[in-house]
Parts: C-alpha cells; structure tokens; sequence
C-alpha cells in the first residue's frame, strides 16, 4: 500500500487536454440535458480547493462528463475517487484517467439520483453524527435539470442520517445555476428566499462561495453558475420529520407575493382554514401579515411544532391535499353541469 506521503503528493502524468479529449471522443454537450463543460484546469483547481483539503479523502464525483473537475480532485492527493456518469459517452475518456491514475479513479456508470453511495467507501470512514465530519466529499458540477431535485433528496438524506451520510456529517460542494445558489443561501427578507432556503438551512450550514462566469463553459449558458458548500448541522434547526417541513414550506411560498396566512391556509381544509389557519398562527407567535420572504426559520420551526400537533389530533390532516380537494370540487360541479344539459 501507497504512504500517505505518496498519496498527498501524487500528480496526474501528461495527459490530453479536456479540450482534445473533447474532440477524440467526439463530444458534444447535449442541450436538453442541460450539460456545460469547464474546461479551464485553473478554474477546476481553485473550485477543488475551496472543498477544503483532500488529501487522503474520499471524495465521490457526480456529473464528471468530460473529467475536468475529476483531473483537478485526482491531483489534490486524495486517497480514492468515485465517480458517477449517466452518459455513456464520457466513460472513455474517465477511463483514460483512470488508467493514468492505478487504483485511485473509481467509474460507475449509473445515474446520481438512484446509486446507493452508502455502500461504495469503507465502514472505518464513518464517524458519529456529533463527530467531525467524515473525510468523505461530495463534489460534482451537475447538470441544471438534476441539480435541484438532486439537493432535496440529498438533504432528506441528511435529515434521515442516511444515503451519503451514513458516513456522518459529509460535506458537499455543488455547482448550481447563479440564480439557485442564490436562493440556497439566500438571507430573511431576501428577494431571493425560497423554499430551497429555508430547506437547506434548517438542515445544513450553506455557503455561496464562488460564481462561474458562464463564458468559463462550453458551450455558453444564459446564466452565470454558483458553487455553493452545504456542512450538514449537529442538529437541525427545525426538529420535525422532512416530509413535514416541506410541506409546511412549500404551502407558505406558494402566494410568495401575499401574506403568509394565504399559503398557510392551503395545509387545511375550506371548511376550517379561516379557524384553523389563524389558530396555527396564534400558537406559533407569527404575525400573519408578514411575508413568506420575511419568514425566519425560527418561525418555520414554530408553525412546523404547532402544525405536527394539529396532525396528532386529527390523524387525517398530513394527507390533506387542498389541489386534491380543488380537483374534487371541479369534477363535481362538472357533473351537475352534464346533468343540467
């Protein structure tokens, strides 16, 4: 086995560039799929340094495409790196890295959204949750379109301690569009707050720490990108299963515009949502003038601690579903009118 002096210090040999792998393989980013290569190794480098120090880490890559960022981790010193591609026309051109890399650079060729990560690095890495982080990393320059549903699975994940936190604590450093990262992080009273906000900071530490122009890419996005570092949190700031954050979170963004009363009132039924609506907010002490954008966790941690024991009294409440109830009312007065005629 390597020493860990051998690890730290390891460097690529010469390689191809990423812009003449590009053409041997004969690749082209697909626009449906949203895919932009970076193809600047200085870039790909200073976004590998702000993950921290790698040496002798474990780091799984999602989205490598063409391997830019992988070269760059590969050459930070880690201990072993796994990558995860979809597409099936970037797996040469990862194994010619691999081959330049013996027994460092892992492929699989499989989608993010369903690989069992849990599984893939040795049991000693995994710490206690109240530990340090694992020197496990998350890095990976994903697609637009897998990009924000990718983040709320993974912040399940660490509600629920497991997927890639069964490690522990696992850190994940992600790159999204300017306009996403924004909202991850954005700050109470922000015109960017958003559900995305509040979703991953009740749970994580989150930080927007470097913007991508989009010139950087190829081909040229519409938009500049953001690289945003989630340290997942000792303990959440909101202490109720996910499922139940979210959709208190989502009822009150959806009339982002309005007070939070008129999101808040789609979690009850029309019957009692004047009643029931204004008792949620009288116990959580929220002003129900304020806008959903005014909103701290803090408060969504009262609304979501008032709303989980309005649901223990009546069993039926959770499943309630107001477009559900919408959709009813609609087909019913659809049938009276087909009677009429």
């Amino acid at each position: 086995m390597a020493s860990s002096r051998t690890l730290g210090t390891f460097r690529l040999p010469p390689l191809p560039t990423i812009r003449e792998i590009i053409k041997l393989f004969r690749l082209q980013a697909v626009k449906q799929l949203s895919q932009n290569f970076l193809l600047d190794l200085r870039l790909t480098d200073k976004i590998v340094r702000k993950a921290g120090n790698l040496t002798n880490a474990y780091v799984y890559e999602v989205g490598p495409g063409p391997g830019g960022i992988t070269r760059s981790i590969l050459n930070a010193g880690v201990a072993e790196l796994l990558v995860v591609e979809k597409d099936s026309r970037f797996i040469p051109g990862l194994q010619m890295l691999s081959d330049a890399a013996p027994g460092k650079l892992r492929i699989v060729h499989g989608d993010v959204l369903t690989f069992k990560i849990e599984r893939a690095f040795p049991e000693s890495l995994k710490r206690q949750w109240e530990d340090d982080p694992p020197n496990v990393h998350i890095i990976g320059n994903l697609p637009f379109s897998v990009s924000t549903p990718l983040i709320i699975k993974w912040l399940e994940n660490v509600s629920q301690r497991n997927g890639p936190f069964a490690y522990g604590r696992t850190r994940m450093m992600l790159t999204f569009q300017k306009e996403v990262a924004e909202r991850l992080t954005a700050t109470t009273g922000s015109k960017q707050r958003s559900r995305l906000s509040i979703m991953a900071q009740y749970l994580c530490d989150v930080q927007h720490i470097l913007t991508i122009p989009g010139q950087a890419f190829v081909p040229k996005p519409e938009v500049d990108s953001g690289v945003v570092h989630f340290t997942p949190l000792t303990r959440p700031r909101i202490e109720q299963p996910f499922k139940l954050v979210e959709k208190v979170v989502q009822n009150a963004f959806q009339f982002r515009r309005k007070y939070c009363h008129r999101g808040l009132g789609m979690l009850f039924p029309e019957a009692r949502r004047l009643e029931s609506t204004g008792k949620l907010l009288e116990l959580a002490d929220v002003d129900p003038t304020l806008r959903p954008t005014q909103l701290t966790v803090s408060h969504f941690k009262s609304l979501c601690n008032v709303y989980r024991k309005m649901c223990d009294e009546d069993p039926h409440l959770f499943a309630y579903n107001f477009r559900e109830e919408l959709r009813q009312k609609s087909k019913k007065e659809d049938d009276k009118q087909s009677c009429r005629l």
